[in-house]
């Protein structure tokens, strides 16, 4: 039946690798156009390799491989990397820019800095799109840092401090043009956005960090060993409307 030639086509890219786990497949509509097949025919497909656990859909994203969302602990201060790596998955970063900058007042006003290294990188897991990551160091702190620095190392290895603690705020957004296309998302799609201010140890700020992943690749999780009178997740605030 054609759903199936088509369900046995979409299976071989995905066992060969050329779609790999979490990416984002074309929409329906695009599907019937490669395939010269109706959207039922592509749905009666899509429905079959999800009843083989093969791909999933999310409302906002379509239709993806399937995979396991990576769980990114919130009990300890740590890097993409590690957590990649704690969950026996492949990581690679890419530098997309690099340059000393005025800093932005949002960080202005954080690190008590006029010009900070501006650093974005995007990082892969097991080869595919998993964050945009942008970070903005003092450049008392990383005046001597090069882009192949960064490109080797996080930034927590490279700058001469004693690091403290960190505060992070998560929430969820839709994701801009330019993100879509990093993470390769459809424009609007849900992503966690994770801002995080990381202080030496005298509790001065010295990094200030914005992560932001497919709502569809990562979970956040805490360790809640005590409870009270109120069962909400700890931290929780609610956000003003704009």
């Amino acid at each position: 039946m054609r759903y199936r030639e088509i369900a046995d086509a979409i299976r071989a890219q995905v066992t060969a690798g050329d779609l790999g786990a979490g990416r984002v497949l074309p929409s329906e509509a695009e599907l019937s156009r490669a395939h010269d097949a109706s959207r039922v025919t592509i749905r009666k497909a899509l429905d079959l390799l999800r009843e083989e656990s093969l791909v999933d859909s999310r409302q906002g994203f379509g239709w993806f491989v399937a995979t396991d969302p990576l769980q990114q602990t919130l009990a300890r201060l740590g890097t993409i990397e590690a957590q990649l790596a704690a969950s026996d998955r492949s990581s690679e970063r890419e530098v997309l820019s690099f340059a000393f900058v005025d800093a932005p007042p949002s960080v202005a006003a954080v690190l008590g800095a006029g010009t900070v290294l501006e650093v974005q990188r995007r990082n892969l897991a097991d080869g595919e799109p998993f964050a945009r990551v942008t970070v903005w160091c003092p450049e008392r702190l990383g005046g001597q840092l090069s882009r192949d620095d960064v490109a080797a190392s996080p930034f927590y290895e490279l700058i001469d401090v004693d690091l403290g603690g960190a505060r992070q705020t998560i929430g969820a957004v839709a994701a801009s043009a330019d993100d879509a296309a990093l993470l390769g998302v459809p424009v609007g799609a849900p992503v966690l956005v994770c801002r995080r201010v990381t202080d030496d140890r005298n509790g001065t700020p010295v990094l200030v960090s914005e992560h932001v992943f497919p709502g569809h690749a990562t979970e956040f999780v805490v360790d809640l060993p005590h409870h009270d009178d109120s069962m909400a997740p700890s931290g929780l605030r609610l956000v003003e409307p704009s």
